[in-house]
């Protein structure tokens, strides 16, 4: 995911972030608040510089083929990101990370190994 540069699993339920979206970085914890495997997981931030929210579910089409939808609640900071995410900055790049995370999953054919529990 190009928006993305780096997630580290600390613990079951929380996460930290560093990602660079239109030349902007930001580096945040998100706690996961559900997760169900193969299903939906969702998110909110706690603390750092980035304020969201968000639920990604999958849904099964074939063997070989995932729906992904994402929901996704961000509050751009200052003129320019505001500017930015009025541009559809923020929609394409997770659009198009939706799309190499949907294709990367399903050419593995099987999940990566980390940790798939229920929350």
């Amino acid at each position: 995911m190009e928006g993305v540069e780096r997630i580290e699993q600390r613990t079951q339920t929380l996460t930290h972030w560093k990602t660079r979206i239109a030349g902007v970085e930001r580096e945040f914890d998100a706690e996961i608040t559900e997760q169900v495997p193969d299903e939906r997981v969702a998110w909110t931030s706690v603390g750092g510089e980035a304020k969201q929210a968000g639920v990604v579910t999958f849904h099964y089409i074939d063997d070989t083929t995932t729906k992904i939808m994402l929901q996704l609640d961000h509050d751009p900071e200052g003129l320019a990101e505001t500017v930015g995410d009025k541009l559809g900055f923020v929609k394409r790049q997770a659009t198009g990370d939706l799309k190499r995370f949907k294709q990367f999953i399903e050419a593995r054919g099987t999940e990566t190994g980390s940790w798939r529990g229920t929350v």
